[in-house]
């Protein structure tokens, strides 16, 4: 077994020894090194965001001082939700490797499927206001920082 997923999957073994996390664990791995680990941490941190990838890149993003993880692999328990994925892009990272699937999440009570299924519909015009409704506020005056923003030179573009 490769020693990269066999550590998330026992980071996801917390679970079993302290119900405060959930199934599911994460690492980061730059140059054959791990440099972010992480364990899903919602209920112990009261923190909805606290999934094990989203944990992981935290963690890596910190130790190496850059949001940049362009030069890294994920090495995750389970196929990542789409907010991990989300992250996973955001944080460049290329490469995914993940043990169980989104199939074997939802057999045990997790159901992404909600979420897949209104992203499809929003990017089709046919979103479900049952889930989340988006409506845009005051963008004459939020439209001026973008433009301010686009003006200045050596921006940070991520």
């Amino acid at each position: 077994m490769n020693k990269y997923i066999k550590e998330a999957i026992n980071l996801s073994k917390r679970f079993l020894k302290n119900r405060k996390y959930g199934p599911f664990g994460a690492c980061v791995v730059k140059n054959g090194k791990i440099i972010g680990r992480g364990s899903n941490s919602v209920v112990k941190n009261n923190d909805p965001t606290a999934h094990a990838e989203i944990v992981a890149i935290r963690n890596a993003c910190k130790k190496i001082k850059s949001y940049d993880l362009s030069e890294c692999e994920l090495y995750t328990s389970c196929y990542p939700c789409p907010m991990c994925m989300s992250a996973i892009i955001w944080a460049n990272i290329k490469m995914v490797y993940y043990g169980n699937t989104k199939k074997d999440a939802a057999n045990i009570g997790f159901k992404d499927d909600f979420i897949y299924e209104y992203i499809e519909k929003l990017a089709s015009g046919k979103s479900n206001s049952k889930v989340l409704k988006l409506k845009s506020l005051n963008r004459t005056e939020a439209i001026r920082v973008f433009k301010t923003f686009a003006k200045q030179k050596n921006k940070i573009i991520y």
